[in-house]
């Protein structure tokens, strides 16, 4: 018996844990896993053996209304940003609030370079600026490929 316990509690200790024993029995629990593999092996045992399922093979869908470009109709009136980037620079916000009306940003394009035309912020093409009816506009010089697109993308 240890020094702080009564001899009362010792008595509960072990009633306690006769009693938890006998639960663990009763459920079928003994403490050792022999009886647990023993359960397992047979359980592994009693399965059934697995044969592979055969699936149908899957084939495209019909089109709708039998058009070919039926898919693409989904997605034509989808908004995108169209943008056209002259050129950008980077400067310190200090710079940046020191900018008045008449202030000259330099930019990392030369004059009479193509600027980058952008669908929502992906490269698309480069064009020259033109003036039609008074109006800016952009004559498109070359459009990127599909594959480089993708390849951006990444």
């Amino acid at each position: 018996m240890a020094e702080n316990e009564s001899p009362d509690q010792e008595g509960m200790d072990e009633g306690l844990a006769d009693e938890w024993a006998a639960a663990m029995n009763e459920a079928g629990e003994t403490g050792d896993d022999e009886g647990l593999e023993d359960e397992w092996a047979a359980a592994m045992t009693e399965q059934d053996v697995v044969e592979p399922i055969k699936l149908e093979e899957l084939t495209a869908p019909a089109v709708p209304g039998g058009a070919v470009g039926s898919d693409l109709d989904l997605i034509m009136d989808i908004p995108v940003t169209l943008a056209m980037e002259l050129g950008s620079t980077e400067i310190a916000i200090r710079t940046l609030m020191q900018l008045t009306q008449g202030s000259v940003v330099e930019l990392d394009r030369f004059a009479g370079e193509p600027l980058d035309v952008l669908v929502n912020g992906t490269l698309i093409a480069h064009g020259e600026v033109v003036v039609v009816n008074d109006r800016y506009g952009i004559r498109l010089t070359d459009v990127v490929s599909p594959s480089e697109r993708i390849r951006r993308l990444k």
